[in-house]
């Protein structure tokens, strides 16, 4: 007696998860490739860099700007 997915079997009933799960994969993977960008530039900045643009954005003040900058140096 023929099953009412006829003679697809499994695939038609549970099918979809692995399409679902090819999807999930490519969407990583393609979220991946742009994060790594990110920590490449992040890899690259020097500590004094880093304070500068600190500075720069008003996270901390000419003075401890002055002082941090101090114990880099």
């Amino acid at each position: 007696m023929m099953h009412q997915f006829g003679n697809h079997g499994w695939a038609m009933g549970w099918g979809w998860i692995i399409g679902l799960i090819l999807l999930v994969v490519i969407i990583w993977l393609i979220a991946r490739t742009f994060n790594q960008g990110k920590v490449n530039q992040l890899e690259n900045k020097s500590p004094l860099d880093i304070l500068k643009e600190r500075y720069a954005k008003g996270e901390i003040d000419k003075e401890e700007f002055e002082e941090r900058k101090k114990d880099l140096m």
